[in-house]
């Protein structure tokens, strides 16, 4: 066990002590006496595995150099032990709730601060070890969460002879736009997983109704229309992850109230719906359809921007209306 301490001590016959105990116990140790040497020290950017400070120095407290360390990124997890020659509760107290793990009480038993000292660097080393742990397990359980949902989507996508990627697509446009929106990392990732699922309620929808060539009976499209709600409901039953239905249920609604299922009009939408109806639209403008070939991109572009404040969300509309301009070679469309 290599371990490094930084002691900060105004004392030099402390210093002495604590320098004699670890330099026999084989811990790497640096000894400062002063604020300006522990700032140098920190500038350096050198990890040590734990800092032992003196609570009352001339220049500088101990909890003045522990909230620092406290702020500093690199070494906000390194555990702090103060030493001491108060019997004052309140100190203690005070150091507790500001992030120090223990106190040592001056003058101390060589035998004590040793073991102290490298029981709080092993607890340490192992929460540290163990959030590691966790980290690399929550992020397989992630990347393999990922890759049911895009099995999913792929799996409804099939359904559909005419279309090869049309969630993944719609999931990176309504992603795209919640980026430029302001959305979080966080909710632009939520807005990738609902495009990604939000046509799932087509998978109970007849085949031969979702490849017909002609156009649809009444009857069938008034099944077609189903898939919004059959999607929520399948969603819904997801109780880690609830907001998956809201794309899936409301991005066939119109920012004018004439959509479906549910007839919501305006900021009544939720604004996942709202971006991922404008993606699921452009798409499907994009892409060879069974009565159809991809449209031309200036017809696209015609088109959102006609229906902007009708269908869309003028403040999507216009996101999308500039990628549109941006993409000046056609890329965003069906390989």
């Amino acid at each position: 066990m290599n371990e490094r301490i930084v002691v900060v001590d105004d004392d030099r016959m402390s210093l002495r002590m604590v320098r004699r105990v670890f330099d026999k116990a084989g811990i790497e140790g640096h000894y400062l006496s002063c604020e300006k040497e522990f700032a140098d020290f920190m500038d350096g950017k050198v990890v040590p595995d734990m800092f032992l400070l003196d609570v009352h120095m001339p220049d500088v407290s101990g909890f003045d150099l522990l909230k620092r360390i406290k702020t500093e990124p690199l070494y906000r997890n390194v555990p702090v032990i103060f030493l001491t020659g108060d019997e004052d509760v309140r100190t203690e107290t005070e150091g507790l709730h500001a992030g120090a793990s223990d106190f040592i009480r001056k003058p101390f038993a060589a035998d004590v601060l040793l073991k102290r000292v490298r029981n709080t660097i092993e607890l340490n080393r192992l929460h540290n070890n163990m959030a590691h742990e966790i980290r690399v397990k929550t992020e397989k359980l992630s990347h393999a969460y990922i890759q049911i949902v895009q099995a999913l989507a792929a799996s409804v996508d099939a359904k559909d002879k005419y279309t090869h990627g049309h969630s993944s697509r719609v999931a990176a446009y309504s992603r795209e736009i919640a980026g430029r929106a302001g959305f979080s990392e966080e909710e632009q990732d939520g807005i990738y997983m609902m495009g990604l699922l939000h046509d799932v309620g087509k998978i109970g929808i007849q085949d031969s109704i979702i490849n017909k060539a002609g156009r649809l009976t009444d009857d069938e499209y008034a099944a077609i229309k189903t898939h919004p709600a059959v999607g929520s409901e399948i969603l819904g039953n997801i109780s880690d992850y609830p907001e998956l239905a809201v794309g899936a249920r409301w991005h066939h609604e119109r920012f004018d109230g004439k959509g479906y299922p549910d007839g919501l009009k305006g900021e009544d939408i939720p604004e996942v719906a709202r971006i991922i109806a404008v993606a699921d639209t452009y798409d499907a403008m994009t892409s060879n359809r069974s009565y159809r070939n991809a449209m031309e991109q200036n017809k696209v572009r015609a088109e959102i921007e006609r229906c902007r404040g009708s269908q869309f969300d003028p403040r999507f509309a216009d996101i999308m209306l500039q990628m549109i301009d941006e993409d000046t070679e056609y890329r965003m469309r069906e390989d």
